[in-house]
């Protein structure tokens, strides 16, 4: 069955969850065909087609995909999808949004946030915060998925796929861009970072997370904290590394302050290499550590930090 992959993207660059997403759609089927559907994104149709895997780049380049709006998104690929066996996306917040809008459109149901492809029509996602798995078969007749990309390596580059232009131009009458407030930082991106230290309720005040980016700055790595953090106010919720916050999976993880409530673990226990900063040696966080100190966080970043 023929796969419409779509390509998260800024309109200059794939985001990395893109070839990721690509490789878990390669065990679905042959026959992929990549939708970049954004404003002046040729150079993202460019890079998609470099992809190892690819059959086919589908380019919707017009001001109504401009900003993303979900309804848009949705509706171009519930009409483009009903030739395809599968619609697959990273499930990351974009996809988040517009995917089950186009489940509902198509009138089939969604399987979210897939971590294992056991074969075309069935699938393994993680419930209950991940403490079980299930394992899901889907028989209808087009599969709308959403991959959690951390779960699969990324697709290799060598591709040489044919892009070719769509003209479909679909805008809705009910919703409008009306503005957009990024967060800027030099500090890589939290879900595609190599490194993150997070830190927890232990912080104590958003002033101390000076001392996770003082680490952080050093070791090149993304700053992330736990939901009860960003409850209290110390950090913005888009730090929040959990199972209703960003899935991360870095080759390091160090949690410094954190308790390790079950919806924390959710979010980051894939990680290759999880360290844990804590006073408290009862800590859930040190059942699913790799190294544990237990210690007063503010004696050691202060000496970490000296040391880096």
């Amino acid at each position: 069955m023929s796969i419409l992959l779509i390509a998260e993207h800024d309109h200059q660059a794939l985001n990395p969850a893109t070839a990721k997403t690509l490789t878990a759609a390669a065990k679905m089927g042959d026959n992929i065909d990549v939708l970049v559907a954004g404003e002046n994104c040729q150079a993202v149709a460019d890079e998609a087609a470099k992809l190892s895997g690819v059959s086919k780049v589908l380019v919707a380049d017009n001001a109504a995909y401009g900003h993303q709006l979900a309804e848009n998104v949705a509706a171009l690929v519930a009409e483009l999808g009903k030739d395809y066996g599968h619609i697959v996306a990273p499930a990351t917040t974009t996809g988040k949004n517009f995917m089950p809008r186009v489940a509902a459109l198509l009138d089939v149901a969604q399987i979210s946030d897939i971590i294992a492809v056991e074969s075309a029509d069935t699938f393994k996602r993680p419930i209950y915060a991940g403490n079980a798995i299930a394992t899901v078969q889907s028989e209808d007749a087009i599969k709308v998925v959403t991959v959690r990309a951390t779960a699969f390596d990324a697709a290799e580059q060598g591709g040489n796929a044919e892009i070719s232009a769509v003209d479909t131009v679909i805008e809705n009458t009910k919703s409008r861009f009306v503005g957009e407030q990024l967060a800027e930082s030099e500090r890589p991106e939290l879900t595609s970072a190599e490194i993150v230290i997070s830190g927890g309720r232990g912080m104590q005040n958003g002033e101390n997370f000076k001392l996770l980016e003082d680490v952080a700055d050093k070791l090149g790595a993304a700053v992330g904290a736990s939901r009860a953090a960003v409850d209290a106010g110390f950090v913005p919720n888009d730090m929040q590394v959990g199972q209703t916050g960003k899935i991360v999976a870095p080759q390091l993880y160090i949690a410094v302050g954190i308790s390790g409530a079950i919806q924390h673990l959710a979010g980051m226990k894939d990680s290759k290499v999880i360290v844990a900063i804590n006073k408290d040696e009862e800590a859930p966080i040190f059942q699913v550590a790799d190294y544990g100190l237990v210690a007063d966080l503010f004696d050691v970043l202060p000496k970490l930090n000296e040391k880096l």
